[in-house]
């Protein structure tokens, strides 16, 4: 008992080490003051009015809704694809593979900003939505390669040996047997490319032009300008954001795992 009082204790602790500065500054996304201070004089939705009403946060808000879409899909398509490569015994290569797909979680930031914006010059991408997608789609991808690659070690492939032995050709047992059980991976796996995307700020300094502004690069710019509150309501908006599309993923998880219920019964 003593032990399970213990462990319950460090786990709240570690939480409250994780969201502390998350409780610490999105109050001040409801401040009436024009500086992030405590206490706060008095709570106001100004700051929110300037996110949707300022021709620069607007504009902002909706490059990362397109970048961020733009990278999921690419990221998703790509990255599954790669899963399921990888997934063959035949390669013999899979693991230096597989390492390679995960370089952009190690390789600096900087680095990797430096190198796309000598690629994507050459192919006349850079300062345009194309090239800032796929500069996104770069750091993203091995995210859902290591969600789906977890999915797909989790399938027993019995299943589809049974498919396959009742008929069915490669392309009906992944669209009816891979891809509706490793589905759980791959919507994990577009919600980290999609906050991915919206996080990332290095590589859309480098890549990025002025119409091309996502709503991490000014958030950047702003606190090197000046730091405002409409700093906090952003990131509440982040927040907010990430935490409604786990909310979906988990929804459409747990549905996934009704439908599939009756069908191995």
């Amino acid at each position: 008992m003593p032990m399970k009082i213990a462990k319950l204790t460090f786990a709240l602790l570690t939480i409250l080490f994780l969201v502390a500065p998350l409780i610490a500054i999105l109050p001040l996304a409801f401040t009436s003051s024009v500086i992030l201070t405590y206490p706060i004089p008095s709570w106001s939705l100004r700051w929110f009015e300037e996110l949707f009403f300022a021709d620069a946060w607007r504009r902002a808000i909706i490059n990362s809704l397109i970048i961020g879409t733009g990278t999921t899909l690419l990221a998703t398509v790509l990255g599954t694809a790669a899963s399921l490569g990888l997934r063959n015994r035949l390669f013999f290569f899979r693991g230096s593979m597989r390492t390679l797909f995960l370089l952009p979680m190690v390789v600096p930031a900087v680095v990797l900003g430096v190198g796309m914006q000598v690629l994507l010059a050459r192919f006349g991408l850079i300062n345009s939505y194309a090239g800032v997608i796929i500069a996104h789609t770069v750091v993203a991808i091995p995210f859902v390669v290591v969600s789906v690659t977890g999915a797909l070690a989790g399938i027993d492939e019995r299943v589809e040996l049974a498919a396959q032995s009742l008929g069915a050709a490669p392309v009906t047992v992944f669209r009816r047997v891979t891809l509706p059980l490793a589905m759980p991976g791959v919507l994990s796996g577009a919600v980290l490319a999609f906050a991915t995307s919206l996080d990332e700020v290095v590589l859309t300094l480098f890549v990025a032009g002025p119409n091309q502004r996502t709503l991490a690069r000014q958030m950047f710019s702003s606190i090197r300008e000046n730091i405002s509150p409409a700093i906090a309501a952003a990131a509440f908006l982040f927040i907010a954001a990430t935490i409604l599309i786990g909310l979906v993923v988990v929804l459409s998880r747990s549905m996934l795992a009704r439908r599939m219920r009756p069908a191995a019964s």
